[in-house]
């Protein structure tokens, strides 16, 4: 049985009368199974199945979307097992309060988390760090896997809304963030009649100090005024070279549902970085404001536009790296591309004309095959197994298509609950898939779970990929909306257990002793430490967990946590002061405010530590002013 639930109105011909497809999962009233089924999903519980004292085989690593935060899943269990705070405070952790993390957020509250890269060596996954943009705030950010924390974020100038991948290059040289919102160079003020000309939609070219853990942007490229999404880096035969969708070329500025669905095909931005870093090494740039700029329209070569299917939300780089897969969302087909056939159509100049200043490849010069499974609506984004065979997210017909992008034959679908926009297999993103499992991000959920009310959690679900036919095995809920994410062995991230306290850092105290209170005219520095189960501020005073200062005093509170035994994590929160941090086993952390309210304020540990937990207090002490 299945249902057909009317789509929102005014798409274009090529959804096929404008409808949504939702596959029915019920099996009818419980306990009317049949013994084969009872046997089956006994089956698929002992597949999923991890048990105590065990650990899972693979972490997943999805975006958070509007929560500006990360989530991180365990498979085969799908238990959720971690949040890390991106772009958007967390009180649990603190995070946006300590001063690095305050530092690093600025004044912003929120963000929308998309699209997460792991860093890759040699084109595998390497397990170090993790890289995510913001859509809504237009930064970028990089987790640092030891530790399970953001290091550092930044904001991308020129740019609106990075949305389409944090994708990075075979050896993490690079990451490149184009932008969904064409914007005028600056953000200024420009008025939409003038679109076409001062608008342009910018991608950046981010690099990564490891050493100091710094996100840096190397150069910007000024392409058209389109809108940019999904992306894909080239691998061993193509590994110098990427590749990225556009929508809205007709470069429509209001009611792009209609408008931005008028031409036949958008395009695929073929661009070679290698050599667009050689011209910033020879000065082919322009400086804007401090960045260095490409103009394509100037400084020609290295960038060429692939016609794709209308509106694609997906280009994905085969793992052998020879050929590049797109589909159109409104058209029921896949197109496979070939980078062999680009490479020649470039050197034999077979161009079908210019937009905006580069170069349009013929279609039919790298076109490969174009494939149209039966019935299959809404096609979105491909991952792949260890064989090279295909697996595309339908969200129109809500299933997953696996098919041979030598041949196009559909091999097998799967119907999931509902709308799959992205998919992560196992490795999937790498050289060499595992061809294990996939994971469907599913954009709705409606009657997967208990109610909640009228908005539902989102569906992640798992698919079994090693038997003659894909699986459902497990259905997680996740929320909000997972925008995409990446599955990487368990045993390629290693983790520390706890931090080496660092002695060069002044602000660290490692015995009771150290710990005082300096006042530096009206600021106030404490050095103190947190151990189970108590607070030392300054072992010399006769009150030994009491901070005393004045109104109107800067206060920095410097805390080392000396129990050097993992998952012993101290909190430190000040009551009706809207202040807490966490301090994680020998790590050194700094609250910085201003003690703007005069009174008794008692503080105490926020993070469970030991059984005297609730005796770890103190108080912050701030006199009136006269």
């Amino acid at each position: 049985m299945k249902k057909w639930v009317p789509a929102v109105s005014g798409l274009a011909a090529g959804l096929l009368a404008a409808t949504v497809f939702f596959a029915d999962f019920s099996s009818g009233p419980s306990g009317s199974a049949s013994t084969d089924t009872a046997n089956k999903n006994k089956s698929n519980a002992e597949k999923v199945y991890v048990p105590f004292g065990e650990k899972d085989e693979y972490y997943l690593m999805a975006s958070g979307g509007h929560s500006g935060q990360m989530f991180v899943y365990g498979v085969p269990s799908m238990r959720k097992i971690r949040t890390i705070p991106v772009f958007s405070p967390d009180s649990a952790t603190g995070y946006g309060y300590d001063q690095h993390t305050k530092e690093m957020l600025g004044n912003y509250t929120w963000g929308d988390l998309h699209h997460p890269a792991i860093s890759e060596t040699n084109g595998e996954y390497d397990g170090k760090y993790l890289f995510a943009t913001d859509v809504a705030n237009s930064r970028a950010a990089v987790v640092n896997l030891e530790t399970f924390t953001t290091r550092d974020i930044i904001d991308v100038p020129n740019t609106s809304g990075p949305h389409c991948a944090a994708f990075v290059t075979e050896n993490t040289e690079y990451m490149f963030l184009p932008t969904r919102f064409a914007v005028p160079i600056g953000s200024k003020y420009e008025s939409l009649d003038d679109y076409s000309e001062k608008y342009r939609g910018v991608m950046s070219a981010v690099t990564f100090d490891e050493k100091n853990e710094k996100l840096n942007i190397a150069y910007q490229v000024a392409l058209p005024p389109w809108s940019y999404d999904l992306s894909d880096a080239g691998k061993k035969m193509s590994k110098d070279w990427a590749v990225m969708t556009t929508y809205n070329t007709e470069e429509a500025t209001t009611n792009l549902e209609i408008n931005a669905s008028q031409a036949d095909r958008d395009y695929i931005v073929l661009f070679n970085w290698k050599e667009l870093e050689q011209k910033v090494k020879n000065g082919e740039y322009e400086d804007v404001d401090g960045q260095k700029m490409i103009f394509p329209e100037k400084q020609k070569g290295g960038i060429y536009l692939v016609p794709v299917a209308k509106s694609p939300h997906g280009v994905d780089v085969t793992p052998d790296g020879t050929r590049f897969i797109a589909s159109g969302k409104l058209a029921p087909a896949m197109t496979v591309f070939s980078f062999e056939k680009a490479f020649k159509a470039i050197e034999n100049k077979e161009f079908d004309g210019e937009r905006n200043g580069i170069p349009v490849l013929k279609y039919e010069s790298v076109m490969e095959r174009e494939v149209n499974p039966e019935n299959a609506l809404g096609p979105l984004h491909t991952q792949f197994d260890d064989k090279g065979m295909a697996y595309t997210t339908m969200f129109i017909s809500s299933e997953i298509v696996k098919w041979n992008p030598n041949t196009g034959e559909t091999l097998d679908r799967v119907a999931v609950q509902y709308s799959p926009g992205h998919a992560a297999a196992a490795e999937g993103d790498t050289v060499s898939p595992d061809g294990k499992y996939i994971v469907s991000l599913n954009k709705l959920a409606k009657d997967s779970y208990l109610s909640v009310g009228p908005s539902h959690p989102e569906s992640m679900q798992l698919i079994d990929l090693t038997g003659d036919k894909m699986e459902i095995i497990q259905s997680a809920p996740v929320d909000p909306e997972p925008h995409y994410a990446q599955m990487i062995k368990a045993d390629k991230i290693k983790t520390i257990p706890i931090y080496d306290i660092d002695k060069k850092n002044p602000a660290a105290v490692t015995k009771a002793e150290e710990t005082r209170i300096e006042r530096k005219g009206n600021e106030v520095h404490v050095y103190g430490l947190a151990m189970r189960s108590k607070f030392i501020f300054d072992a010399k005073a006769k009150r030994p967990d009491v901070i005393e200062v004045n109104e109107g005093d800067k206060v920095f509170i410097h805390l080392t946590n000396v129990d050097l035994d993992q998952d012993i994590t101290h909190g430190f929160g000040i009551n009706k002061y809207d202040l807490n941090m966490e301090v994680q086993p020998g790590q050194t952390n700094t609250l910085e405010f201003t003690a703007n309210k005069a009174g008794t304020f008692p503080l105490y540990c926020t993070n469970f530590c030991s059984a005297l937990h609730q005796e770890m207090t103190g108080y912050l002490l701030v006199k009136p002013k006269k």
